[in-house]
């Protein structure tokens, strides 16, 4: 398990590092973000395939506050291969203004890549979608470890529209609740 954390890091680390902070193109961070809104725990629903995450289900993210006025990012999924979970702490800041939805993160040292939110549930903060630096990045997020059926479609044609491959993206399990 220690094994596949180490690569994973190391794996995330590079592609940061080479992707650094970029927006993609017909992608726009959401405005008047409320960072305090977004704090706390995010189910992941679907994801484009990266090293870092294969294999695993049951994936979650978890935000919170550091002392430093940053955010403390937890993320842990399942791994089936090791019939154990697996955690990684970055941290997060704000690349512009703090009511923008772009942020950058670190999981390895002074590597950062983008977090870019531009599509949120603004009424409540129940569901995002998530890019990276670039298409090769997507998250859809929920405070539920499930969406309807019609809400998913609607994020899928919001994504395809900001150039996203979503035929690519693997839908994740959630049938663990241990954490």
């Amino acid at each position: 398990m220690l094994l596949k954390i180490v690569r994973c890091v190391f794996t995330f680390s590079v592609l940061l590092a080479s992707g650094c902070i970029d927006i993609p193109d017909n992608v726009k961070p959401v405005d008047d973000f409320e960072l305090k809104r977004y704090l706390g725990k995010w189910y992941e629903i679907a994801r484009l395939d990266h090293s870092f995450e294969r294999g695993l289900s049951n994936v979650t993210a978890e935000y919170s506050l550091r002392e430093d006025g940053g955010v403390r990012v937890i993320n842990r999924g399942f791994s089936d291969e090791n019939g154990a979970w697996e955690e990684s702490e970055g941290k997060a800041y704000f690349v512009k203004e703090p009511d923008k939805g772009f942020l950058k993160v670190s999981f390895f040292g002074p590597f950062y890549g983008s977090y870019i939110v531009f599509h949120l549930d603004k009424k409540d903060y129940q569901y995002a979608l998530v890019s990276g630096p670039d298409t090769s990045f997507l998250w859809i997020l929920s405070r539920e470890p499930v969406l309807g059926e019609s809400l998913k479609e609607s994020l899928l044609k919001k994504a395809e529209a900001s150039g996203f491959d979503a035929s690519g993206l693997i839908f994740v399990e959630h049938d663990k609740f241990d954490n």
